[in-house]
C-alpha cells in the first residue's frame, strides 16, 4: 500500500519555508498531534520502506494524524529544521546528530537506522593514477562537510599522514555527482545513491566499513525534539515499531526490500539491494544490547562513540566544544526502544 501522506521536497535555500510548519504539530494538552513532520534522507533505508509501504499509516494516519514527509540532502538543512521546530523527527548521519547536540537544540536520539559500511565510501576518477589513499596528496577531494562521509574521509587521511597535502571541497551529494562529470575533482567521499554515480567509470578505495574496522564507526540515527517526545514517548514508540516493521521485510526477504526501495528511489533493483547490503540494519532488540543504546541506566558502546566523535570534531574545529561523556550517556536514549519492544510482547 502506497503511503498518501505528503511528501514535501525542499533545498538548503528554502529551509525557512519549514517555519510554515512550525506550532502546528500538536493541538490541545492529553490530545494527539494533528500532524507529524519527518525530516527524511531519500536513503535505502528502513524509513524509506515504512513511507513506501504506508506502515507509518497504520500507527499515524489511522489515529486522525497527518504524517509530513520533508526530505532533505544532509543532516545540515535538517539541524536549521529542528532549531525552528518546524520538524519533530530528523533523520541524519550521528555526525549531524552530534553538532545538533554541541548546537544546544533540545533533542535527543532514539534509534540507529543503519550502521554503514560499503555504502559509503572514498570514490577516484579511472584514468586518475590514484590506486591508494596516499596518492591523493595534491588532489582536491570532495564531501559533505560536518557528515558522515567527511569524518570517516578525514580519519582515513590522517591515517595516512596526509591531511595537510590534500584540499577538502564542501559540497553536497548532487554537487559531487556534477563536479566528478565536469572533471572538476577525481575523488569524492560521499554515499550511495551518489556513490554509484561515480563508481559508474571510478572505483572504490576506501569505504566505511574499512573506517569501521579501525574503529571509526559511522551510522544514520534518528533525532527526535523533546518537545515532542516528552509529550507523546508513545508515539515515538510506535513509530520505532513501524521501523522495525519494515525493517523486518527486508530482514526476512532482501529482495522483497529492494523491490520496495528500488520503485521508491527510482533505482534498479540490483543497485538497491547492493546498497542496502552495504550497512547493517539492527532490531530494536539489537540495538538495546551493549554494542549500541544499553539499556535505562546502563548506556551502551554508541554513547562513547558518539563522545570520540564529538571530541574530533572539535579538533577539526567543526564544533566549538564536545558535549561531555555524561551528556550523550543521557543523549542516546534508549527508553522508546524499551516502550516498542516491551509493546511487541
Amino acid at each position: 500500500m502506497k503511503s498518501k501522506s505528503k511528501i514535501l521536497l525542499i533545498g538548503i535555500g528554502l529551509v525557512f519555508l519549514l517555519t510554515l510548519f512550525a506550532g502546528c504539530g500538536s493541538s490541545d494538552e492529553g490530545d494527539l498531534p494533528k500532524e507529524i513532520n519527518f525530516g527524511v534522507l531519500r536513503v535505502p533505508n528502513d524509513e524509506t520502506i515504512a513511507i513506501a509501504e504506508g506502515i507509518f499509516d497504520k500507527y499515524f494516519t489511522d489515529k486522525g494524524i497527518e504524517c509530513n514527509y520533508i526530505t532533505f540532502d544532509s543532516g545540515v538543512e535538517a539541524n536549521k529544521a529542528l532549531a525552528s521546530g518546524s520538524i519533530d523527527f530528523a533523520t541524519m548521519g550521528n555526525t549531524n546528530g552530534i553538532i545538533a547536540a554541541a548546537m544546544d537544540l533540545d533533542v535527543e536520539m532514539v534509534w540507529i537506522h543503519e550502521i554503514l559500511g560499503e555504502i559509503e565510501g572514498l570514490a577516484v576518477k579511472n584514468g586518475s593514477g590514484i590506486e591508494k589513499i596516499e596518492d591523493l596528496a595534491g588532489e582536491k577531494i570532495a564531501t559533505p562537510f560536518a557528515s558522515t562521509a567527511h569524518y570517516s574521509l578525514l580519519n582515513a587521511l590522517k591515517n595516512a599522514g596526509i591531511e595537510d597535502q590534500v584540499q577538502l571541497l564542501d559540497m553536497q551529494t548532487a554537487e559531487i555527482v556534477a563536479a566528478w562529470e565536469r572533471g572538476d575533482v577525481v575523488a569524492a567521499y560521499t554515499w550511495q545513491p551518489s556513490l554509484a554515480e561515480l563508481l559508474k567509470n571510478g572505483k572504490m578505495i576506501v569505504s566505511s566499513q574499512d573506517m569501521a574496522d579501525q574503529g571509526y564507526i559511522t551510522a544514520n540515527v534518528e533525532l527526535v525534539r523533546k518537545g515532542f517526545s516528552q509529550k507523546y514517548p508513545e508515539l515515538v514508540a510506535e513509530f520505532i515499531l513501524a521501523l522495525s516493521e519494515a525493517g523486518d521485510i527486508y530482514r526476512n526477504d532482501n529482495q522483497k526490500g529492494a523491490q520496495i526501495v528500488a520503485e521508491d528511489l527510482e533505482i534498479t533493483v540490483d543497485d538497491a539491494l547492493m546498497q542496502m547490503s552495504g550497512s547493517l540494519w539492527k532490531t530494536p532488540q539489537e540495538l538495546l544490547g551493549d554494542e549500541y543504546f544499553g539499556t535505562t541506566g546502563n548506556p551502551g558502546n554508541f554513547a562513547v562513540i558518539m563522545k570520540d566523535t564529538a571530541d574530533f570534531l572539535q579538533d577539526q574545529e567543526s564544533i566549538d566544544q564536545a558535549p561531555t561523556q555524561e551528556f550523550f550517556n543521557e543523549y542516546v536514549n534508549p527508553k522508546y526502544i524499551e516502550m516498542a519492544v516491551d509493546m511487541m510482547d
